[in-house]
């Protein structure tokens, strides 16, 4: 299986990426938003990444896991994906730690902060509003640790300007 990552903090337009990706591949995405269990749990998200979806399906496997509802701040029953030759992976954490190891295109998505933040409360509304420096700084803790946009293949700057 051929996994394409696609990485980046909020807002950078990951997502956009991920779909055009997707759709010129003829595979499905994974998101790993659905995997974070709210707003603390980026890490956490990433591990699930792992374990639940991306080794079994190297090992060949059918993966299943919980998906988060964020308007009820509880999961929301399971998702199954089955074995595919190729899968993107899309959200903050998709390549990091051993979820980098296991993909073979790791694509960083990055705008300056200001465009990002603007994007993220013009994509999510106000209710993101309250969340963004929480969320903002979990993802400066987990991407500088890992040096994740230094391990990128690629890095892609969605900034119009």
């Amino acid at each position: 299986m051929v996994v394409v990552a696609i990485d980046g903090p909020s807002g950078a337009g990951k997502t956009t990426l991920a779909d055009a990706v997707a759709t010129d591949l003829d595979c499905p995405v994974v998101r790993v938003e659905d995997l974070y269990p709210g707003w603390d749990g980026l890490a956490e998200g990433v591990r699930l990444l792992v374990e639940q979806v991306l080794e079994p399906l190297c090992r060949g496997e059918v993966a299943r896991y919980r998906a988060w509802d964020w308007l009820a701040s509880a999961w929301d029953g399971w998702r199954t994906v089955a074995p595919v030759p190729v899968l993107v992976v899309e959200g903050c954490g998709a390549t990091v730690g051993r979820a980098g190891e296991l993909a073979a295109v790791r694509v960083w998505v990055d705008a300056p902060t200001d465009v990002r933040k603007q994007r993220g409360l013009a994509r999510d509304g106000e209710a993101y509003a309250p969340w963004w420096d929480r969320w903002a700084q979990q993802e400066r803790a987990l991407f500088g640790a890992d040096r994740t946009r230094a391990k990128a293949d690629l890095v892609v700057s969605t900034d119009l300007d």
